[in-house]
């Protein structure tokens, strides 16, 4: 999961930008956005919020360009190769060694009080804001009062909207700070204002939870929120690997653990081509683009990314940026197909639902449930059940 126009007075409400038909109001009864920010305000005065804070809604509008983007779909169809090329460049690795040992005392604090490696949290902040680069521009309290009065997921950006004015009424951040992203985070990791309630600390000791203005407190407060998710101190997270012909594909998905003896009883190597150590740490064989593509061995910390962003590019992308800023060299990066075309793949979890291989919404994205059913598949036909869709499977599964 992932979070001030001009100021009006109360009066100005009802001039306030128009809900389109973008927005789902099925659960509002006919209730304006300006009716519903009203009720939204005095529901914060209840739940303790001052009245500095409730006048920060004062300049508060609908954004249909959120819900735009709520409701985006994918617009193109992209690799892991891809993806990861494009967000774990050679200016990226540069400059994050180099805030590496700008911040190394910082990073190295947070270790000893966390456990969580500087590399890792680099990484997020890289993926995040580009290093604070941009961390977004929109006011906060538009995107989350736009998200809480649509009727998708009213509950949670209510919350998330209290929690914001709660924000300001500590005095850690000032109204202007509060800008972000669409999806109503903000500052230099993207913390929701829950997390931020929760996780941020004041690290650099100016009283002040300032994870906008202060990198000390910003990289402070995401070891923290990693230890919380259940990171295991000071163990690994992800390693590249080589992969023989004799792995049995099937055992390859990032929630299936086995010892690392395992793995290497089944022909799985290290990157250098020697061997794994045959002992019994848990790990998982992950093939983004199949037994052909780029090979990982997933630890018990690699889960935790998948608590901080449910995108599995974007994890495994992170990882990996972590062991590159961690010393590793660049991966090996096979000669897998490239990944099928949104149609293909939406026509490839239409004809797996037709079988009875759940996939799940034929949306054209290469999620980890049309994975399953794509190895499932290639089960069925006689194919290596990598889970990596082919347009060789597209065939067999049009002649069916």
């Amino acid at each position: 999961m992932r979070m001030a126009a001009t100021i009006v007075s109360l009066l100005g409400l009802t001039a306030m930008a128009a809900p389109t038909a973008l927005a789902d109001t099925s659960c509002r009864g006919g209730q304006s956005f300006a009716a519903w920010l009203g009720e939204f305000r005095s529901e914060a005065a209840r739940a303790g919020i001052s009245q500095q804070g409730l006048a920060a809604l004062d300049g508060v509008s609908f954004q249909d360009r959120i819900l735009k983007q709520d409701r985006g779909q994918p617009s193109l169809s992209q690799s892991f190769l891809d993806y990861a090329g494009r967000v774990v460049s050679a200016e990226r690795l540069s400059r994050g060694r180099a805030l590496l040992k700008t911040h190394a005392s910082t990073l190295e604090a947070v270790r000893r009080d966390t456990g969580v490696q500087g590399p890792v949290i680099m990484a997020l902040w890289a993926l995040e804001t580009d290093y604070g680069g941009f961390m977004g521009k929109t006011p906060l309290l538009n995107s989350l009062a736009t998200l809480a009065y649509d009727c998708r997921r009213p509950d949670l950006f209510r919350a998330e909207l209290t929690d914001a004015l709660r924000i300001l009424d500590r005095g850690d951040l000032t109204l202007a700070q509060l800008k972000g992203s669409w999806a109503g985070a903000v500052g230099h990791m993207q913390f929701t204002p829950s997390n931020y309630l929760k996780h941020a600390t004041d690290f650099d000791g100016d009283g002040r939870r300032d994870l906008v203005g202060s990198v000390p407190d910003a990289l402070a407060s995401a070891g923290r929120f990693i230890r919380s998710l259940g990171w295991r101190a000071n163990e690994p997270w992800l390693e590249e690997v080589r992969v023989a012909d004799t792995v049995p594909w099937w055992e390859a998905a990032r929630a299936t653990f086995r010892k690392r003896a395992f793995w290497d009883a089944v022909g799985v190597r290290r990157a250098d081509g020697s061997a794994l150590p045959a002992d019994n740490v848990p790990a998982a064989l992950i093939l983004p683009m199949g037994r052909l593509g780029p090979a990982f061995l997933a630890y018990q910390n690699f889960p935790i990314f998948w608590e901080w962003n449910n995108s599995s590019n974007y994890i495994l992308a992170a990882a990996y940026l972590a062991t590159r800023l961690n010393g590793a060299p660049r991966m090996n990066r096979g000669s897998a197909p490239p990944i099928l075309s949104i149609a293909d793949m939406r026509e490839v979890q239409e004809r797996l639902n037709a079988m009875g291989h759940e996939a799940g919404t034929p949306d054209g994205r290469l999620g980890e449930v049309t994975r399953a059913a794509v190895k499932r598949a290639q089960n069925e036909l006689g194919l290596p059940a990598d889970g990596y869709p082919t347009k060789e499977l597209l065939q067999r599964l049009r002649g069916r």
